[in-house]
């Protein structure tokens, strides 16, 4: 009687294990996969499609959903300025009321604004905004807009930036490129070419230095 009890006792262990062994079994549900699965991953390495999905529509099943956008309201860490408007027609006309954060640029960020024009718009709307750039007069793409019409100079700052966040015409969106802060830049930098800035900035850099007096002269008097 003891030597049954022993034998079907391996026999029930060896049972256990080859049933364990089964590659063909489906792991049940992870209540929390962060638990079981980090979320801290390389930015660029691919996610095993075997366990992740990023499709809502396929959230609830085997697959384990793995929201990567940022949660509605919050701010990624960097940017300063959120930007929730939809790219439809609508989220274009909502821009218009959209208020320019950075009143102005100081003395450092006006050249970096300006490198950054130069790097990422000029090859089109030229280095003075006025449509000429390289791939404009090459012929290449047609439609290039010249920022210093009073088209632009009376566009709105927000349905600006708009444009430049998700493109506009032939034009396609810098988000990639550029961060919230530096698009702003570049709306401030364009108003600097435009006609009305350009002079008036001509015009302060022109302006004569106030005479100077002598103290000397003035104490005789």
């Amino acid at each position: 009687m003891k030597k049954l009890a022993i034998i079907s006792g391996l026999f029930l262990a060896m049972g256990i294990a080859f049933t364990g062994c089964d590659s063909k079994r489906q792991p049940g549900k992870i209540y929390m996969p962060d638990m079981a699965y980090s979320r801290a991953y390389e930015s660029y390495a691919e996610q095993d499609s075997t366990k992740f999905t990023t499709d809502p529509a396929k959230k609830g099943g085997r697959l384990i959903y793995y929201n990567n956008s940022p949660v509605t309201g919050t701010i990624k860490r960097g940017e300063l300025f959120p930007y929730t408007l939809p790219n439809d027609s609508n989220g274009y006309k909502m821009s218009a009321m959209v208020k320019n954060p950075l009143d102005s640029m100081s003395a450092l960020e006006l050249p970096e604004a300006q490198r950054l024009f130069n790097i990422n718009c000029a090859i089109c709307h030229g280095d003075k905004g006025a449509g000429n750039g390289p791939l404009a007069t090459s012929g290449k793409i047609g439609g290039i807009a010249n920022l210093t019409l009073p088209l632009y100079i009376d566009m709105k700052d927000g349905t600006m930036f708009h444009s430049i966040t998700y493109g506009r015409n032939n034009m396609g969106s810098y988000a990639s490129q550029l961060s919230r802060e530096q698009r702003w830049m570049m709306v401030n930098y364009i108003r600097t070419l435009q006609p009305k800035a350009a002079a008036a900035t001509a015009a302060t850099t022109a302006a004569p230095a106030p005479a100077k007096t002598d103290s000397a002269a003035v104490k005789k008097g």
